[in-house]
């Protein structure tokens, strides 16, 4: 018979090993994404529209944050919490702030042109996911500090 806190720890150990995991799916689709669509995006100096010009500038910005901030990020939070170190617990945590973050200025600024972008579809359970994954590790987190 498995007693009470074996079970309780093998939940921990299931729900740090699907934030981990999750962490390093959307690391690799962030990057990649970005890279293809940095790749694909025309210069704002070319495009002459001047809304169209300040909405790409927005999208490179959003785009080069990511690739600075939110994949190294990913990355720690999926490697360092499989581990259960601090520091993968702080990076998860700290992936998941700028999620919330970035998505709300996403949302607002997709709702007010009346246009949800792919990107938008494709991080969109990543971010849910995210407003669950910063309440487990705060319920977990004697087990980092």
């Amino acid at each position: 018979m498995i007693s009470t806190a074996m079970q309780s720890q093998a939940i921990t150990d299931y729900g740090i090993k699907l934030i981990a995991t999750v962490n390093g799916i959307a690391a690799l689709l962030h990057f990649g994404f970005w890279i293809f669509a940095l790749l694909r995006l025309p210069r704002p100096s070319v495009v002459e529209a001047e809304a169209e010009r300040i909405d790409l500038i927005v999208t490179y910005g959003l785009g080069i944050a990511d690739l600075l901030w939110s994949v190294p990020l990913l990355i720690v939070g999926c490697f360092w919490l499989n581990n259960g170190s601090d520091i993968g617990w702080l990076a998860a945590q700290m992936a998941n702030v700028l999620y919330w973050y970035s998505f709300t200025f996403i949302l607002v600024r997709e709702l007010n042109a009346k246009s949800i972008r792919f990107g938008t579809l494709l991080f969109s359970p990543f971010a849910l996911f995210s407003l669950w994954a910063a309440w487990y590790l705060w319920q977990v987190r004697a087990m980092f500090y």
